[in-house]
């Protein structure tokens, strides 16, 4: 309770016991208490130097509580004269920043390239720190594939909840097959729960990240994302890659919803594995494009071609375009 005037909790506890009986000594305030003497002589120390004790009279040396009157508002004007002392030291410092950043943005040298290459997972990974520690406004992201690496996960904890707390906007875009992966799963339910905005696409072109529309960043390689990124800041790129968010974000489900069929029984997953199997796709690449283990999409393409009566992936094909499935 008092904690913030420097009162630990048992320097807090002897004071108020002191107050309803100040006839008490140490050895009846440690046995009401049940702890040691010398923890209570400690307290008594503390409250002293706090000048939450006086004496009695010059002949005992015994000590009476100060009423919290005087002595808890003399150690609250105090540490309200430190904190604005404090503040007035955050103003001295932002000022000096800002006349920093103001010196050294006009200069060429200085100015932040439109395209910078960032190599490898780790410099993504520090970069995305610094952005979500500076981030002001929003986060608008495509997190394609299903599980999230879990070190990826604990990483982004601890900063999404500062970003949240902070008061930014995160809207996020999962691809459908996350909900396979219980940690990442997880993960989006405890985000959700902190304020997060997040919708699911049964598919995304790759990873994107847009932060307060001045930098974004997608991956150098969509098919391998361990190679590093690309962070833009161009106008024109991150305004066209805002509407490509935006047109996905109206499309896209709440992220707990659960798959819908339409009339012919199939969701949009089934006909997105419909059409790449017209297409050619073999499992391994419909495993890819889809996020989803290959595992899972055996089992899909074979209730697929059981419920067509297909004996083959060709005729799955046909059979599905002659009963409008495509």
């Amino acid at each position: 309770m008092l904690e913030a005037l420097g009162l630990r909790a048992r320097t807090q506890t002897v004071y108020l016991l002191m107050l309803d009986h100040p006839e008490w000594g140490p050895d009846l305030l440690a046995a009401h208490l049940e702890i040691s003497e010398a923890d209570v002589r400690s307290a008594l120390d503390d409250l002293a130097d706090k000048h939450l004790l006086r004496p009695m009279d010059e002949d005992s040396g015994r000590l009476y509580p100060v009423s919290p009157e005087v002595g808890l508002s003399a150690l609250l004007a105090r540490s309200e004269l430190e904190l604005a002392a404090r503040q007035r030291q955050i103003e001295a410092t932002r000022t000096a920043v800002a006349t920093l950043a103001s010196r050294y943005s006009g200069k060429d040298r200085y100015a932040p390239e439109l395209v910078h290459q960032l190599v490898g997972l780790e410099a993504v990974r520090y970069r995305l720190e610094e952005l979500a520690q500076t981030a002001r406004h929003e986060c608008l992201s495509f997190l394609p594939g299903g599980a999230q690496l879990s070190d990826t996960i604990e990483a982004g904890k601890p900063l999404n909840q500062q970003a949240l707390e902070r008061g930014v906007a995160l809207r996020t875009i999962y691809q459908e097959s996350f909900r396979n992966d219980p940690a990442t799963l997880q993960y989006v339910r405890l985000l959700t729960s902190l304020g997060e905005e997040a919708r699911i696409v049964p598919s995304l072109p790759m990873l994107m990240i847009i932060v307060d529309g001045e930098v974004a960043l997608v991956p150098l390689d969509p098919g391998n994302g361990r190679r590093g990124a690309l962070e833009l800041r161009s106008q024109g790129a991150i305004a066209a890659m805002k509407v490509l968010f935006e047109q996905f974000w109206a499309a896209a489900s709440p992220w707990d919803a659960k798959p819908a069929a339409d009339s012919d029984g199939l969701s949009k997953r089934d006909r997105e594995i419909l059409a790449l199997l017209a297409d050619g796709h073999t499992d391994e690449s419909i495993s890819r494009k889809l996020g989803l283990s290959l595992r899972t999409i055996r089992r899909l393409v074979s209730d697929l071609m059981k419920r067509l009566n297909a004996r083959s992936r060709f005729e799955a094909g046909i059979l599905a375009v002659r009963s409008g499935w495509l």
